[in-house]
């Protein structure tokens, strides 16, 4: 920003000031990130940005872990809705957030941090299903100190993360890792160990609460006209198969998948990768509307997938799929034009979404199921029966892993208070740092790191990772691109160039004191506050302090 701008600024913020004087006074604040705001599972992005910048990684690792049990997991898996809020993509472009957390992720597997679980509470918790909702309240529970119990119906743990999330977005070896340390917590895990009666699962193990969270992992259905239901699957059946490393079932070289979510788009990259030679996406809106994110749908098209948007499936016989084209009403909804065509298709994958089995909850008195078929609970995550609460899948949402690791940690807050006889208290987020609040003329515009990713000819014949990681000099510039929104930098601009030497530093990482009696509320400090940590406000006090952290 030019001289004359930045003059134009200050002297706005005079002018304003001037008016109120009596009433306004410099404050730091810490305001709340937008990147953190947007974080379904609830980080505290900022900080570990700041600590990973600064090269402390173990401080920037053991701050995700406060919220998130699953880094390495999530800086491959989150769909970064951090990123799309970050306010530098008004400046430049967004930090790359999840490529750190990845980095910090991968380098705590390396070095075998671990987190040591608190004092027992002599409590004991079962938690039905090892998705990572479960998971997270498990993780969560065992810090504040409760013996806790995963009962998983399945023969392996992970959920989704290991069922539905293919290994070339997601390597087994980080999912184990990460899954081994929160058994290093002391959270005992049972595997095939499925629950029908929760009361009596309850009583047997003597457990004072339980935290349900079932995955879904019912396959949607939809009636196609067939004379080969045999070359009909679903995608759940599909995917597991690869995940388990059993037999794929055989589905010949040319392949329909019906869908446009994620899964359609994983089911259609995972058939390439296992040999199929024509992938084709049969979805009946625009590719706009697909529920799959674009990214994805772009690696896909590159991988040499092939969208038929704007079609539905009419009948399907041996070798032949019959699609009809649609067209979208003024309220959105696909119609069908009576025009069709003839693809030559051996194998069709239904990929039409997933709905949770909440049979689960049948006996349990006080616990009401929705419309969606999901189960209604408080802000607290707790059903109608007193001390059994519920998460991820199984309540209305998102289903992303993102979202049922905050599920699972603000369950685990809840459960931890009812053990305790408490009131649970939700958490305030406070105001937020809006864009018009920073003042960039003090950033250098540097274009965000990308991370690397394997050419689309090798990635389609192999389930191999497709996207790199950073390294430690990569990782410690984009973390230092953060504009710390809202939070104070500790760059001294406010000692620096207060005219009237009324800020006083009181040391590093401890923040800033101003000196009522010698300031004349000039706002220069407010305007040359880089982050927006320095704002006018009413004030009564006679001294304000920055906390940094």
């Amino acid at each position: 920003m030019g001289t004359a701008h930045r003059s134009n600024a200050k002297l706005q913020a005079k002018g304003s000031l001037a008016s109120g004087a009596g009433s306004l006074q410099p404050d730091y604040l810490r305001l709340q990130p937008l990147c953190n705001a947007e974080c379904p599972a609830g980080h505290d992005i900022r900080s570990w940005l700041a600590s990973a910048a600064s090269g402390n990684y173990r401080q920037a690792w053991e701050t995700m872990m406060a919220n998130n049990p699953l880094p390495a997991v999530m800086g491959r898996v989150c769909y970064h809705a951090c990123e799309g809020a970050c306010n530098r993509s008004k400046f430049d472009q967004a930090v790359n957030i999840h490529a750190i957390e990845r980095f910090v992720g991968d380098l705590a597997i390396r070095e075998g941090w671990r987190i040591t679980p608190g004092p027992a509470s002599g409590k004991r918790v079962l938690v039905v299903g090892a998705g990572p909702a479960g998971l997270s309240a498990a993780y969560q529970l065992a810090r504040l100190g409760h013996a806790v119990t995963i009962a998983e119906a399945g023969p392996s743990v992970g959920g989704m993360m290991r069922f539905g999330i293919p290994s070339y977005r997601l390597p087994r070896v980080v999912l184990d890792a990460e899954l081994a340390r929160i058994a290093a917590t002391g959270v005992a895990i049972q595997t095939n160990a499925p629950v029908s009666d929760v009361p009596a699962a309850m009583a047997k193990g003597g457990f004072d609460a339980c935290f349900l969270s079932i995955g879904a992992q019912v396959s949607k259905r939809a009636t196609i006209a067939t004379s080969v239901a045999d070359k009909v699957l679903d995608a759940l059946s599909f995917l597991r198969a690869i995940a388990t490393e059993a037999a794929p079932p055989r589905f010949g070289e040319r392949v329909a998948v019906y869908g446009g979510g994620n899964t359609a788009i994983d089911v259609a990259r995972s058939a390439l990768r296992l040999g199929a030679k024509d992938v084709r996406i049969i979805y009946r809106r625009t590719r706009a509307r697909m529920p799959a994110h674009d990214f994805e749908i772009e690696e896909a098209l590159e991988e040499g997938v092939i969208l038929h948007e704007l079609s539905t499936i009419q009948s399907f016989d041996a070798g032949a799929l019959v699609i009809e084209a649609m067209t979208l009403d003024g309220r959105g909804w696909p119609q069908p034009t009576g025009r069709t065509r003839s693809l030559g298709i051996d194998t069709v994958i239904m990929a039409l979404g997933q709905d949770v089995d909440i049979s689960l909850v049948n006996g349990l008195t006080g616990t009401h199921v929705s419309g969606e078929r999901t189960v209604v609970v408080g802000e607290d995550f707790q059903t109608g029966h007193p001390g059994v609460f519920a998460g991820g899948d199984m309540v209305p949402g998102e289903r992303t892993v993102t979202v049922a690791v905050g599920h699972g940690r603000i369950a685990a807050r809840a459960i931890d208070a009812w053990l305790r006889g408490e009131a649970y208290q939700p958490e305030t987020s406070g105001e937020t740092a809006s864009f018009d609040r920073l003042h960039l003329w003090y950033y250098d515009r540097i274009p965000a790191t990308e991370q690397p990713v394997r050419p689309a000819a090798e990635r389609r014949t192999s389930f191999e990772e497709i996207t790199g990681g950073l390294d430690e000099d990569a990782a410690r510039v984009e973390a230092a691109r953060c504009l710390s929104c809202g939070n104070c930098l500790e760059c001294d601009n406010c000692v620096v160039l207060c005219p009237y030497k009324a800020v006083t530093k009181r040391g590093a990482g401890e923040g800033f004191v101003i000196d009522r009696t010698a300031c004349k509320v000039c706002g220069r400090c407010v305007v040359e506050c880089p982050s927006g940590a320095l704002q006018m406000t009413a004030d009564t006090y006679a001294e304000k302090k920055c906390a940094i952290r």
